[in-house]
């Protein structure tokens, strides 16, 4: 079987068709924090599409949701934004424990990473793992990744305990708006060599 709605025209899923024969599965599958989940963010859907900011649907998923203890694994590059957005999730009466990349000191040269400053450098390495474990040694609820490295996001998402929500993606090159790349005709036709249609 090969999946590709991208390329789909017709999207008839939209109007209830079961192109690849999975409903009854994937129906049974959402019991428990799936299901109250699934409930909660439709609702959310439902009430306030095109209404609230991402960071707002966030706050308003979390409290429906039952959650108190939050946690923030952000990049150091972001952290007066992860500072700016713990202090808004403390004002919405969240317990937040905040947890940097850096987080272990373990040099790079451990872990045979490739250095950005020469092979002398002290250099510690992006720690998603150790990240992950801070935050389940506290008990987070639910985890929001802010601005993780490529891959490092992968990793953090892989070892969290608690449910992870991604609210800022990392893309120095533009603003941290990775969609912006595709909808720059340069890009699309210079870097991704696809022409506009």
């Amino acid at each position: 079987m090969r999946t590709d709605c991208a390329h789909c025209d017709k999207k008839d899923c939209y109007e209830g068709k079961d192109c690849f024969g999975l409903a009854e599965k994937a129906k049974r599958e959402y019991e428990g924090f799936d299901l109250e989940s699934m409930l909660v963010s439709g609702k959310i859907e439902a009430e306030h599409y095109m209404k609230l900011t991402r960071l707002e649907e966030l706050i308003l998923y979390a409290k429906e949701m039952g959650m108190k203890k939050l946690g923030v694994a952000f990049c150091v590059g972001l952290s007066s934004e992860a500072r700016t957005i713990t202090d808004i999730l403390q004002k919405n009466d969240f317990e937040v424990h905040s947890v940097c990349c850096k987080v272990c000191g373990i040099d790079k040269a451990d872990l045979g990473v490739v250095k950005m400053h020469g092979d002398d450098a002290n250099e510690a390495v992006c720690d998603p793992i150790g990240q992950a474990m801070c935050l389940a040694e506290v008990g987070t609820e639910m985890n929001i990744a802010i601005g993780l490295c490529i891959g490092h996001d992968i990793l953090f998402t892989k070892h969290s305990k608690a449910p992870v929500t991604t609210l800022i993606v990392k893309d120095r090159v533009l603003a941290h708006n990775p969609i912006g790349a595709i909808y720059s005709a340069y890009y699309k036709e210079n870097r991704f060599g696809l022409s506009e249609d």
